[in-house]
């Protein structure tokens, strides 16, 4: 209990500082805004590159996310909080690139394999043939992972590998959080779909015999 209540007050700490450097940016002092880029800027760009896989556009996309961000503060209600805010501004701005660039099928730049919430490893690795049959499942993921529609796919993206709570992907996505996790759901559902099927084909044998 102890360790959460020091948990809370951080967090709690955290939103103050956050909320005081935005009231004096409201109140003309934009010195205190670049404190807040200072802080986040890291942050975003590493969301950015999960949909571009360049970091110049995605340092790019960060920049015109702050420079949104600076121009909408009065806009700010303060019931988030400023990062989660800045965060949807940013999430926006990528897809809405991707769209205008018309890179909206672009694969993202995350590695499925490194988050180890999909079974890619138990494939084997040693050898060379191995290694192209794992390199292929993840961009037979990648692909399904783009098929899914805009809205799932951004809520897998966030918990997935973002590691957000269904609660934080909620007020960036503007939805409940019962929606959230019924996208999310349903997106974990088509990619483990995805790799059923893959092994099935890699090994017939295998699905022969447990059947």
């Amino acid at each position: 209990m102890a360790v959460y209540e020091t948990v809370e007050r951080k967090k709690n700490s955290n939103k103050d500082i956050d909320l005081a450097l935005v009231r004096r940016v409201k109140a003309g002092d934009y010195r205190a805004f670049d404190l807040l880029v200072i802080k986040y800027q890291s942050r975003l760009v590493s969301t950015a590159l999960k949909f571009s896989k360049d970091l110049q556009i995605a340092e790019d996309i960060v920049q015109d996310s702050f420079i949104k961000a600076f121009k909408s503060i009065n806009s700010f209600r303060e019931d988030s909080t400023f990062y989660t805010w800045v965060y949807r501004i940013t999430v926006n701005t990528a897809k809405n690139f991707l769209v205008s660039k018309k890179r909206k099928g672009e694969l993202l730049a995350t590695d499925l394999s490194d988050d180890g919430s999909f079974d890619i490893d138990s494939l084997e690795t040693d050898t060379p043939d191995g290694i192209l049959k794992a390199n292929e499942l993840k961009e037979i993921l990648f692909d399904s992972l783009n098929g899914l529609g805009e809205e799932t796919k951004t809520a897998l993206t966030l918990r997935e590998f973002e590691g957000l709570s269904y609660e934080q992907i909620s007020e960036i996505v503007n939805c409940p959080v019962g929606t959230v996790r019924s996208r999310i759901f349903r997106g974990r559902e088509v990619l483990e779909e995805t790799i059923k099927k893959y092994k099935q084909e890699i090994h017939p044998n295998k699905t022969q015999m447990k059947s």
